[in-house]
């Protein structure tokens, strides 16, 4: 899919694990993915990654998705950015893709969880109508254990 940004958002292949891996590494200080997991997922029928590239096939950003067999309402598992491609509508554009994506195969609602002091994704998660739903204590491994919320949208 092109859009506006000039950026193709596809399926993610094995072949992009060595950008999403620096990717994760440059955007997270805290709960990283590891090669590990990013090949177990990529390889997983109830993960769904789309990756954004650049014309030159640069990896800008990625999405996860996870399903779960008995249930219509999926998770955002991970959203991430690259710091040059931030600014721009990158985010929007992976998370309205996600949101469709998901529409389109049969999913009822869409949950996420976000540190609750990053203003910037909580906006934008409001902007797409998501609500918070739940707050969580001491939810993240950083260094403050930092609460978490919630947030829902039905779809």
């Amino acid at each position: 899919m092109k859009n506006k940004l000039n950026v193709q958002i596809r399926p993610a292949l094995l072949a992009d694990l060595d950008a999403l891996v620096a990717l994760e590494a440059r955007t997270f200080a805290y709960s990283r993915m590891g090669r590990a997991s990013f090949r177990r997922l990529l390889l997983s029928p109830t993960a769904h990654f789309h990756v954004a590239t650049a014309v030159d096939g640069t990896l800008l950003g990625y999405y996860l998705l996870l399903t779960r067999s008995n249930s219509s309402r999926w998770r955002l598992y991970s959203l991430a950015t690259s710091a040059e491609a931030r600014g721009v509508g990158l985010g929007r554009a992976l998370l309205e893709h996600a949101l469709s994506y998901a529409r389109e195969a049969g999913a009822s609602a869409l949950s996420l969880e976000v540190k609750s002091d990053n203003k910037a994704a909580i906006a934008l998660y409001q902007s797409l109508d998501f609500a918070v739903v739940d707050l969580l204590l001491n939810y993240y491994d950083d260094d403050q254990h930092s609460d978490g919320y919630r947030m829902r949208r039905s779809l």
